[in-house]
């Protein structure tokens, strides 16, 4: 059954052995709340995590799965020659996940017409890619301290309709509630609010960035799901975000569950939002 649900952050600056003190002073409030992050899923103690991430091998036109038995990463590109993970993939739930895809029509609004998801036209592929990238590592960097022995499932999401990313968040819950195996199990939406806060932001300056980042906030303390799901598509746009599709993810997992939202901090000193947000289950 699904035991934890959150929303990370994953800029690698808050790793400390990236960051330098000054950097990591800066974004303290991030690094507190994803140590608090840390205490809650340790307790919930899954035994497969499944992580949603934007710089995994995006697909235009399907989800994508990593499938790799054994899945390896590390920050060598960001100067961190010492950090270095090993995680067992599952494999039995990619399978269950792929079962229950064959057996599901999803329609894709984008280009208004039904789609088979087993046959060639399905939005869902399998990659085998054993490292992993860093909006998955930099979560389970701090997840995985207390609670060290768990699964991974790497998923990228799409440039699908938003729909049919709920409707895959949806068909992931059923994966997890009806599967065979009794096990309990996570789901990370990784990802970064808007990249344009401030002048010297990475991707320019945008006032509606500041916009942005404060609706998706509030609409997620309000749970308002369809508010989401409706948000003007100019304002995404011009946040110039990473996070709002694995979000819609993971609302859609959440779909039908008695769920609460713990706001754990955002801040946005390098003008990046970053929201670390737990969901009580």
């Amino acid at each position: 059954m699904l035991k934890f649900a959150s929303i990370s952050p994953h800029p690698p600056i808050i790793i400390p052995t990236i960051g330098s003190p000054a950097d990591l002073e800066k974004v303290s409030k991030t690094i507190e709340a994803m140590e608090k992050l840390a205490e809650i899923f340790a307790k919930s103690a899954p035994d497969t995590v499944i992580v949603i991430s934007p710089h995994g091998p995006v697909d235009f036109n399907a989800f994508t799965i990593n499938s790799s038995p054994t899945l390896v990463g590390h920050f060598y590109n960001f100067g961190d020659f010492q950090t270095e993970f090993i995680f067992k993939n599952d494999l039995e739930l990619i399978k269950q996940i792929k079962n229950k895809i064959q057996k599901t029509r999803l329609r894709n609004n984008t280009h208004d017409r039904g789609l088979n998801l087993s046959g060639s036209g399905s939005i869902l592929r399998t990659v085998n890619i054993k490292e992993l990238d860093h909006g998955t590592l930099v979560p389970l960097y701090y997840l995985s301290k207390h609670h060290p022995n768990f699964k991974v499932v790497p998923i990228a999401y799409s440039f699908l309709d938003l729909k049919t990313h709920f409707q895959f968040g949806q068909l992931l819950q059923k994966t997890i509630e009806h599967s065979n195996i009794l096990q309990n199990v996570g789901i990370i939406a990784s990802g970064d609010l808007s990249h344009r806060l401030t002048p010297d932001a990475p991707a320019g300056y945008s006032p509606r960035g500041k916009e942005f980042d404060e609706k998706i906030v509030e609409l997620l303390k309000k749970k308002d799901v369809k508010g989401i799901l409706n948000m003007n598509p100019d304002l995404v746009e011009e946040a110039g975000e990473c996070g709002y599709r694995s979000i819609i993810i993971l609302l859609g997992a959440l779909s039908g569950l008695n769920w609460q939202p713990e706001l754990l901090s955002y801040e946005g000193p390098f003008g990046v939002g970053y929201l670390v947000m737990n969901f009580k289950l």
